[in-house]
C-alpha cells in the first residue's frame, strides 16, 4: 500500500505543484523501468547470438565474438573480456582502469544494468511501500 502524504498544511496550488512533482517522478521511474527492460532484452539476444557463434570450431579464436570482425596482429588485435572470458577486438571493448582488465561492450552494458537494476527502485515496488 502506497504511504499517504499529509497535504493538509498546504495551499491549493502548492499542492498541485506537489501532485505534478510526484506524478513526473512516475512518468520519469516508468521511463527508466523499460529502458532497463529493453536492455535486458538486448543483452539477452546477444548471449543467445554468442553462444551459438561460440559453438563454432575455434570461431573466437580468429574473430571478434561481437562484432565478427577478423583478428589481426598489429592492426586489429583480440583482447579478453574479464567477465565473458571471450575474445574481443579494439572496437567491441574499453579498459577498466579499476579492474585494470578489458571488458567487451555487452559485459559493460550488463554492469550497467544490474548497477541500475540494484540501486533503483521500480516505480512499482515504490508504490507498494
Amino acid at each position: 500500500m502506497g504511504r499517504k502524504l499529509d497535504l493538509s498544511g498546504l495551499t491549493d496550488d502548492e499542492a498541485k505543484h506537489v501532485l505534478k512533482v510526484v506524478q513526473r517522478d512516475m512518468k520519469l521511474r516508468k521511463k527508466e523501468e523499460e529502458r532497463l527492460s529493453e536492455m535486458k532484452q538486448e543483452l539477452a539476444e546477444e548471449g543467445s547470438r554468442c553462444s551459438i557463434l561460440s559453438k563454432q570450431h575455434r570461431f573466437n579464436e580468429h574473430c571478434c565474438i561481437r562484432c565478427c570482425a577478423p583478428f589481426t596482429f598489429l592492426l586489429n588485435p583480440k583482447r579478453q573480456c574479464l567477465d565473458c572470458q571471450f575474445n574481443v577486438c579494439k572496437t567491441c571493448c574499453t579498459y577498466s582502469k579499476r579492474d585494470k582488465a578489458w571488458l567487451c561492450s555487452a559485459c559493460q552494458k550488463g554492469r550497467l544494468v544490474s548497477f541500475y537494476t540494484f540501486t533503483c527502485k521500480p516505480a512499482v515496488e515504490m508504490r507498494e511501500q
